[in-house]
């Protein structure tokens, strides 16, 4: 058990180290030296940039202090332990990489030809930063505390929250920049959501099936033999026909949905086949525990 809890231990710190870094990169890299804007408080930090000059390390560390007050009632002290080693560590990786940029060890990404570019990148690192923090436990504070604590109350999509309070925010921007800038940002802002979701809830994606048909045990017996694939019998009841009935589970790869949809109407040709996304599969035949 102590083995367990140290490799989690690990595991979390690298996945906050990792995050923090690329999506501090991603602002250094990307937004600043494009001129375009970020969700959230960081995004406050970088407009607060453009507008006085304040290093986005030093202001978004302060504007997250009253929202620490919130979280630590909210999601309790292990979580928010996480999450003010990921918002310290992300100001200094912003201070780094800035620091980085002034001495020339690293040249930001700046076009004037293909924005589109830019966006794409921007979004896909950023989400991908933010991604490794979430799926860590922890958090770089900002909306990211808000949107734990929705996600947590109401179980929406952590990514689709942070995407609406992020349009919110960024309208404001437009008094600072002009509207081009604004609008490529909101599309940087939606590949992130994406990025991070896709993060969250696993890069394995398989397929869950739930079948009804005609002889359920023998067709569970031919997907056991076929796909070499677990089966749960569940038991059910016809609403209209008050029939009792055996219903089949079976949670299969990607490359299998057409050989278990072919199996199927081999054996039922009227059979009634729900197909349900399902992620981060863990057991036997997918990915270990």
């Amino acid at each position: 058990m102590r083995t367990l809890s140290l490799r989690d231990g690990i595991g979390r710190w690298a996945g906050l180290l990792a995050g923090t870094a690329l999506y501090a990169f991603g602002i250094e890299y990307f937004i600043l030296p494009n001129t375009l804007m970020e969700g959230g408080v960081t995004g406050v930090a970088v407009l607060l940039q453009y507008a006085f000059g304040f290093a986005p390390a030093i202001s978004s560390l302060a504007l997250n202090i009253p929202l620490f007050l919130i979280g630590w009632k909210q999601l309790g002290r292990e979580s928010m332990f996480y999450t003010i080693a990921g918002t310290v560590l992300l100001s200094f990786f912003l201070w780094f990489w800035s620091f980085s940029v002034d001495r020339g060890w690293v040249v930001p990404f700046v076009s004037d030809n293909d924005f589109m570019l830019v966006v794409l990148y921007a979004g896909v690192t950023l989400g991908a930063g933010l991604g490794l923090v979430f799926r860590a436990g922890g958090t770089t504070g900002g909306v990211d505390i808000v949107a734990r604590i929705v996600h947590r109350w109401r179980g929406w999509s952590m990514g689709q929250i942070i995407l609406g309070l992020d349009v919110v925010i960024l309208g404001t921007s437009l008094l600072v920049i002009e509207m081009e800038k604004v609008l490529y940002t909101l599309v940087s802002v939606f590949i992130s959501s994406k990025v991070i979701d896709f993060i969250q809830e696993g890069a394995y994606a398989a397929k869950a099936f739930t079948i009804l048909c005609s002889e359920p045990e023998k067709l569970a017996s031919v997907i056991t033999k076929e796909l070499d694939r677990g089966v749960t019998l569940l038991p059910a009841v016809g609403a209209y026909s008050g029939q009792n009935r055996m219903m089949i589970y079976c949670v299969v790869s990607r490359f299998e949905i057409r050989k278990l949809k072919s199996l199927v109407r081999q054996h039922d040709r009227q059979a009634f086949i729900v197909i349900n996304d399902v992620h981060d599969v863990l057991g036997e035949g997918f990915k270990e525990n």
